[in-house]
This record gives C-alpha cells, sequence and structure tokens, in this order.
C-alpha cells in the first residue's frame, strides 16, 4: 500500500531503487521515475495503462540541467524560459542521444519542463538524474491535484505519495513545441496562452493528433469522469432536458438555486485561476458520488477559459 509522506529522503531513496514515487507540482501530481532507468519507466507505463506512443514530460530542477538533454534550444524557447521557468510551461525541443527512446516514444524531440513546487524542486536537487514524471492517474482519467487522488488511484500500485498538499494550479502545463524556429502551442494549460504571446508574439495551436501525437494531452477524449459527462452553453436547458436524474453541475460562479442538483461553483468570485486550481478536485468529487450524468458550464474563450474548456471538451468527448 502506498504512503502518504512529507519525507524527501524516502523519495529520493525510492526513486534511487527503479521505484515510483508520485510527486507533487504547482500543476497536478505527477507519477514519477528515473529517466534512465528502463525499469521505472516501464512501470510508468504498466501503472497507467498508457500507450507508448505518447510521450512523457522529463522534469529537472533548473534550466542549467537542459545542456544535458537537449541539443538545440531556439531563441524564443530561451525567452520564454526566462519567464516561466519554474513555472508551468513544458517545452518540446531537439533531444540529446543520452535521453532513451522510450521516454520520447521515439520522437527526435524530448518534453521538458522545471516544475514549481518547493518540495519537488528540492527533490530534483537531490537526484543525480532527472524525472519523468506524466499525471498520476490510469490513462485517459482525472488527473489528481490531490494526494488522496493518488492514493485511491494506485494505493496497491506505487510505494509512495509525497504529500505536496493541493496543487495550486490544478490543470496540466501548457505545452510549447517548435517548428521552424517558431513557437507551437500543442497543449493548452495553466499558463495562458495571452502570457506566452506578451513574450513572444502571436503563437499558433496545434492541439490534436490522435496518432503518434507530439506532446501529451493532444488526444481526443482524456481527463475524464467514469460519469457520462456534457459540456454545455446553457446548464438550465440541459438540467430541464434531463428530469429525473441524478446530476452534478460544475458551473463558474453563479449559483443556479436548484434543490434537485449537486452543484460545484468554481469561483464565486469569478476568478480563472481559482476555477482552474479547482476544476479536477470537483471532477473527482462528482464523480463519486453515483450520478447518472454530469453537466459543465463551458467558459468564454478567454485566458485560462480556454484551457478548462479544452479539459472540458476532452473528459465529454464520446
Amino acid at each position: 500500500m502506498s504512503i502518504i509522506s512529507k519525507d524527501i529522503q524516502k523519495a529520493v531513496q525510492l526513486l534511487t531503487e527503479d521505484h515510483l514515487v508520485a510527486i507533487p507540482t504547482e500543476t497536478v501530481y505527477g507519477l514519477a521515475g528515473n529517466i534512465f532507468s528502463e525499469k521505472a519507466i516501464k512501470s510508468i507505463f504498466s501503472t497507467k495503462q498508457r500507450p507508448f506512443f505518447n510521450p512523457l514530460i522529463v522534469h529537472i530542477p533548473s534550466v542549467k540541467s537542459l545542456n544535458d538533454l537537449v541539443t538545440h534550444v531556439p531563441e524564443k524557447a530561451k525567452l520564454l524560459a526566462a519567464a516561466f521557468w519554474p513555472g508551468s510551461m513544458t517545452l518540446v525541443l531537439k533531444k540529446s542521444k543520452t535521453i532513451p527512446d522510450i521516454i520520447t516514444a521515439g520522437k527526435d524531440t524530448v518534453a521538458v519542463r522545471v516544475p514549481n513546487h518547493p518540495i519537488t524542486l528540492e527533490l530534483l536537487k537531490k537526484l543525480p538524474f532527472p524525472l519523468a514524471a506524466p499525471s498520476a492517474n490510469p490513462f485517459g482519467s482525472i488527473s489528481p491535484t490531490k494526494p488522496a487522488h493518488v492514493e485511491n488511484y494506485f494505493r496497491n500500485s506505487i510505494k509512495m505519495v509525497l504529500d505536496g498538499g493541493s496543487c495550486a494550479n490544478g490543470i496540466e502545463s501548457t505545452i510549447i513545441g517548435f517548428e521552424n524556429e517558431d513557437p507551437v502551442i500543442y497543449r493548452l494549460g495553466a499558463l495562458a496562452l495571452e502570457e506566452i504571446e506578451a513574450v513572444v508574439g502571436k503563437i499558433s495551436i496545434k492541439n490534436k493528433k490522435e496518432e503518434k501525437p507530439d506532446a501529451p494531452g493532444m488526444l481526443a477524449r482524456h481527463y475524464a469522469p467514469k460519469t457520462s459527462t456534457f459540456l454545455v452553453d446553457d446548464v438550465a436547458a440541459e438540467i430541464e432536458k434531463n428530469t429525473g436524474k441524478k446530476m452534478g453541475v460544475l458551473v463558474f460562479k453563479s449559483s443556479l438555486n436548484n434543490e434537485n442538483i449537486t452543484e460545484i461553483i468554481l469561483s464565486k468570485n469569478g476568478s480563472l485561476q481559482e476555477a482552474a486550481s479547482r476544476l479536477y478536485s470537483a471532477m473527482h468529487d462528482l464523480d463519486s458520488k453515483n450520478l447518472d450524468l454530469i453537466i459543465a458550464e463551458r467558459f468564454s474563450e478567454f485566458g485560462l477559459g480556454k484551457s478548462i474548456n479544452d479539459r472540458l471538451q476532452r473528459a465529454t468527448f464520446k
């Protein structure tokens, strides 16, 4: 049975012995293993039931560690790293020969980030190797933002969850690749499009790819509850259509004042940051209540609203 613990040294020991440890980041909890251990990396894929065609993100303690992992860093990548690392941004760069092909799904690029969580940064600094760490959930399921979420998924499969509390940002990192030296968004995430464009100018989005995806999070169905989920513009109308059913509802800031539903308001003060940070936790809560369906309110396509809609669209894709 996995142990929820704040013992960083114990995590170091387990990772050095090729075991997996769930680690906290500011985005979601990751299922971490030594990138140079074939045993550990294969265990990540098998534990998550993740297909080998889906590449992993490598976590490093600082931008200086990039030199050992990649062969080229475009100028705009340097600008982005200076602006947003440590933070919720992953860069996809040309990999060095030291990176095992299993990490990158055989591609010549590797996804790398410096997470912004004090416990995991301390852990990474104590380790002589980087960590591969996809989200600590079964493939396609709701990502975990609390230690208990990981425990519920993997209590008999991993030895330790390193306790870093609730994840502050609550959705995965924004993934940026480079095509002809120009940045391209492969996954919308906790770093808003507008923040990125303020640093490097207009940027294109290519965030859907079913075969041989360039980065995690590009598949049409992902981040999904077991309960049938619907993303709609008019929540009240959808409730009316499903009268008599046990319904859970996710709304941004305004209550529907309906006693016949289980309602979670993501941010009563209308903060997109708060809504993003609470999204997965709210989905976990509703998914545990044996409901007939979950209805989610569509957000405006601005700032983190765009990223929240991306997660909800993938959760509701049939």
